[in-house]
């Protein structure tokens, strides 16, 4: 937008220059021609007034060597004509075949005064060619022709138009100059709305507060613009930070009531014989999954809190406590955990962050792998971030599921008679995506799953 708004600058200055500068240039060269004109009208007057008495002694001859002089002093070719409009002395040879100077002879012996000439331009070499008669009493007797070359005035006329070009040139690099403050001035707000729109998804969305735009320059359309976006950024921030606050309400209100009612299934087992049996297990089964799906919500917006602010991690230390405390539920099922890479250090999380995600990650991984196989935990610190993948050995998922396998809920249709709730990589997700981080989900070679987290290192 910058260059553009430059552009309609450049633009108007250029028009504005060639508005006066054609006009301007034009008359330098009239103004030029002008005085060449009268200079040699001056010259062809004075020779028509000298030739009077020797056309009427019937002696023109005797002007030649005057003629000659002054053609060899000024360049200029000199002819007197007769009243025949033969030539009947002459400095140099002429032409006078050519239609425009046949008029002017014609005119000079009908009596006519010679006129200024149309514009002549620097690129035209045509030369000036004035004729004027010789009168005597009111009498034409003849006529005199000057044939003048133009270089001289031509090349005035250049020089002028090369520093008028000079001079508009300086007046548009100027006018850039001074149009860059202005420029900057109209589009700092622009430039700031931009920014903000950028970063207000993942603010909002990781319970950061948006930093206001702020109105304090530019126009005034663009201030109120920056007023607009800040109270509109502001209500959004409000309402997820409102979403989220009834997600962790609902869900922790609704703990108490669900524990009681478990309480109550559980009570019931003495009192149910035959096919109720089946119906009670299941009602148990249920209500187990809903207190997951109710821990894992709080624990969601807990995670989205804009209050809460990241902190240093000592990743190492987080995945080798992780790994401990699921060591157990990997042995049930002969799983083997295996930590590879490097020391991973310091990295940027929520409070518990990397400890959730590891959690949702190894959840996971001995849900869908198969008794007997390992499960990879690899860290790597590369480029200014802390990465850290899980890789089991299940079925994987496949390429399309691969893109909605971090959405709430989701499951995939392979997987329903796997106890779960969806909600664990999406849970990694926002986490991560709290403090800037990445997740990338990819099916490797073989089969399985690999989930790779990135946060920043700290």
């Amino acid at each position: 937008m910058r260059s553009r708004l430059l552009g309609i600058v450049v633009t108007l200055v250029v028009l504005v220059l060639l508005g006066m500068g054609v006009p301007l240039g034009r008359g330098i060269a009239q103004a030029e021609q002008q005085e060449m004109f009268l200079d040699r009208l001056t010259d062809t007057t004075r020779f028509a007034s000298v030739a009077q008495r020797p056309f009427i002694d019937d002696q023109p001859t005797v002007l030649r060597g005057e003629l000659e002089r002054y053609q060899e002093l000024y360049g200029i070719r000199v002819a007197l004509l007769g009243r025949d409009g033969r030539v009947v002395a002459q400095s140099g040879p002429v032409d006078l075949a050519p239609p425009e100077v046949a008029d002017l002879v014609n005119g000079a012996l009908a009596g006519r005064q010679p006129s200024a000439p149309e514009l002549i331009m620097p690129w035209d070499s045509t030369e000036l060619v004035l004729a004027e008669p010789v009168l005597e009493a009111g009498e034409v007797r003849g006529a005199v022709v000057t044939f003048s070359p133009t270089w001289k005035t031509r090349s005035e006329v250049l020089v002028w138009w090369a520093v008028l070009l000079a001079a508009s040139l300086l007046v548009l690099v100027a006018a850039v100059f001074a149009a860059l403050p202005l420029v900057g001035w109209m589009l700092r707000p622009v430039r700031r709305l931009d920014d903000a729109t950028g970063e207000l998804l993942s603010a909002v969305v990781s319970g950061q507060p948006v930093e206001p735009v702020g109105s304090s320059s530019g126009p005034p359309e663009l201030r109120r613009l920056s007023r607009s976006f800040d109270q509109m950024a502001a209500n959004v921030g409000d309402v997820l930070a409102a979403q989220r606050a009834f997600v962790a309400d609902a869900s922790h209100q609704l703990r108490n009531p669900l524990t009681a009612l478990k309480l109550r299934l559980s009570n019931l087992e003495d009192h149910v014989v035959g096919e109720g049996v089946a119906h009670q297990v299941a009602a148990l089964d249920e209500a187990d999954r809903l207190n997951r799906i109710l821990d894992e919500l709080l624990t969601m917006a807990r995670a989205g809190a804009s209050s809460v602010d990241p902190v240093r991690v000592d990743v190492d230390r987080v995945v080798a406590g992780r790994l401990s405390a699921w060591q157990p539920a990997a042995a049930a099922r002969e799983v083997h955990l295996v930590l590879d890479g490097e020391p991973g250090g310091a990295a940027l999380a929520p409070p518990r962050g990397v400890e959730t995600i590891l959690d949702a990650l190894l959840d996971n991984a001995l849900k869908f792998t198969s008794d007997g196989t390992l499960v990879h935990v690899d860290v790597r610190r590369r480029d200014g971030v802390v990465r850290l993948s899980v890789r089991d050995e299940g079925p994987g998922l496949d390429a399309e599921e691969l893109e909605r396998a971090t959405d709430r809920f989701w499951r995939s249709p392979a997987h329903q008679n796997v106890q779960g709730s969806g909600l664990g990589l999406a849970l990694a997700r926002q986490v991560v995506e709290r403090v800037g981080g990445s997740i990338r989900l990819e099916s490797p070679e073989g089969a399985g799953l690999t989930v790779t987290v990135e946060f920043p290192a700290a």
